[in-house]
């Protein structure tokens, strides 16, 4: 009986880092310039014109007499972060006919901001208002609509992220690297993958020193779009800078597994092996399969038995059955029907028990052969033919 016959595993897909472009804490400050102030040394200086091709004319900014002292206790509640004064303030100053525009956009975008990562539906509303009054610099309008693309992101609205961005980009023409890589990601989870490529590529060309989130999003529609071989380049230069990520190694071997390498695979799941990286059971479970798929038993063995030992895999019936084959085509029957003992109780139905059947059969076991036939159809079989031609042996 050949080996395909036992065999029927195939290479589980290795996991991927999610390739979203970090939408972790959203940050506004009321200041022009800067979004995140952990960026500050990277950012222009904080009253820089952010947008100076931006076809929208921004109109003057200034503070109505009649609201400057409920303007000033907003911002001071703001800087406090008493969300519920904030709200109560920017509420009052957007319903007062008295306000001017910057008046009501400069509140609205202090309301979302306090709210941001608490109640993004209600932030979503007051970021909204914020551009729609149409009162705010350009810095601060367009930052508006960049959280908003964010927040839309986060809550899986990607057709919204992707309308929101194309706007921003359409208005500011800005060739920034974030602000692409916030639409390639929009692109990318709506599966448009060649135009997340063409999007993510031109966010990558704009900087000498490309952040790792925008590779790995590349990285991520190359793979999904069916180009491996593009995205094991990718990978591999990440790798070259950030030997130790183990994610990033597994990423790698994925695209070399669908673009047919399997050597290469094999060859960094061992190394990851060696240095101990491989922790979880799926880790081993892909290494062990890519063994046995190639007919390497005797590897797929040593894999095994080393998960087992160190207490990763555990002793169900998927990675009991797997051993059991590779005992048995490596030609150790006793060990394979050992483990079948073990693994055909574990297993759902008859198919394992059959697989004991076949190696005592084989090994000139008929009686025993026999009571393991019979298990596999009590358990349940879907083609019971073999099974019962089993328990006619010898007659």
């Amino acid at each position: 009986m050949s080996q395909t016959a036992y065999i029927k595993m195939s290479w589980t897909a290795l996991g991927r880092a999610l390739l979203a472009v970090a939408l972790s804490t959203l940050v506004v400050v009321p200041a022009a310039g800067a979004r995140d102030k952990s960026e500050q040394k990277s950012q222009p200086p904080e009253n820089a014109d952010l947008y100076p091709q931006a076809s929208r004319e921004a109109p003057e900014q200034s503070v109505g007499a009649k609201l400057k002292p409920t303007i000033m206790a907003l911002f001071k509640a703001y800087q406090d972060k008493d969300t519920a004064t904030v709200l109560q303030l920017a509420d009052e100053v957007i319903a007062n006919p008295a306000g001017n525009a910057y008046d009501h956009a400069f509140a609205a975008r202090l309301a979302g901001a306090s709210l941001l990562n608490t109640d993004n539906d209600k932030a979503l509303v007051y970021l909204q208002k914020a551009i729609d009054f149409n009162g705010l610099a350009n810095n601060e309008h367009y930052d508006a609509m960049h959280l908003i693309a964010q927040i839309q992101l986060s809550d899986q609205n990607y057709a919204g992220a992707l309308a929101t961005m194309d706007r921003f980009l359409q208005e500011t023409k800005t060739q920034n690297g974030d602000d692409l890589a916030v639409k390639a990601n929009a692109l990318y989870r709506l599966k448009r993958y060649p135009e997340a490529i063409a999007t993510m590529k031109a966010a990558v060309d704009s900087s000498q020193d490309p952040k790792p989130e925008w590779l790995e999003l590349l990285m991520g529609a190359y793979f999904d779009s069916g180009q491996p071989q593009e995205a094991s380049r990718v990978a591999e230069g990440l790798i070259a800078k950030h030997p130790d990520d183990k994610t990033l190694q597994m990423n790698l071997a994925a695209s070399y597994m669908q673009a047919g390498q399997d050597d290469k695979a094999t060859a960094l799941l061992e190394k990851l092996r060696a240095s101990g990286t491989l922790d979880q059971p799926e880790d081993y479970q892909n290494l062990y399969a890519m063994y046995l798929n190639h007919n390497k038993d005797k590897q797929g063995i040593a894999v095994i038995e080393e998960g087992l030992r160190k207490g990763i895999l555990k002793q169900d019936y998927q990675t009991l059955n797997a051993l059991a084959q590779a005992y048995y085509f490596s030609g150790a029957s006793d060990q394979a029907i050992t483990t079948y003992r073990k693994a055909a109780p574990l297993a759902p139905d008859g198919e394992v028990y059959l697989n004991l059947a076949r190696a005592l059969l084989n090994d000139g076991r008929v009686a025993e052969a026999k009571q393991a036939a019979q298990a596999a159809l009590d358990k349940g079989l879907g083609k019971p033919a073999e099974a019962k031609k089993i328990l006619g042996a010898g007659k």
